[in-house]
């Protein structure tokens, strides 16, 4: 793996979770694109975030990234509450139900740490 981030263990996460997404999205019957786009959208941004975060210099910046990716994990959990009232999911939705709330503590604890380092 050519970047540092690559191996975050919540990166990691963060893809697998984004690729399940695009899998399972793939069979959502016609007309619901804007429910497919945002749940895609928010799923990539999760690990996308973590990556820009990282190439960042300065800690507000790295801050302000993973702020984001943490944001885009919890907006992933309305739309695919949506889905399943929309009988668009079976129980199991992903490979790993509790993802976004998995990922977003995770991501609160490379804040936190980023916080407690100096410079």
């Amino acid at each position: 793996m050519a970047f540092m981030f690559e191996n975050l263990a919540v990166y990691q996460k963060a893809v697998d979770f984004a690729d399940d997404i695009a899998a399972l999205t793939e069979k959502f019957p016609r007309g619901y694109y804007f429910l497919v786009d945002q749940l895609n959208r928010a799923a990539l941004s999760i690990a996308t975030n973590l990556a820009e975060g990282n190439g960042r210099f300065t800690k507000p910046d790295r801050r302000h990234f993973f702020v984001t990716s943490r944001a885009s994990a919890q907006e992933c959990v309305p739309l695919l509450e949506v889905a399943r009232r929309r009988g668009l999911l079976d129980e199991r939705r992903t490979r790993d139900e509790r993802a976004p709330e998995v990922i977003a503590k995770m991501i609160s604890g490379l804040i936190n740490g980023l916080e407690k380092r100096d410079g």
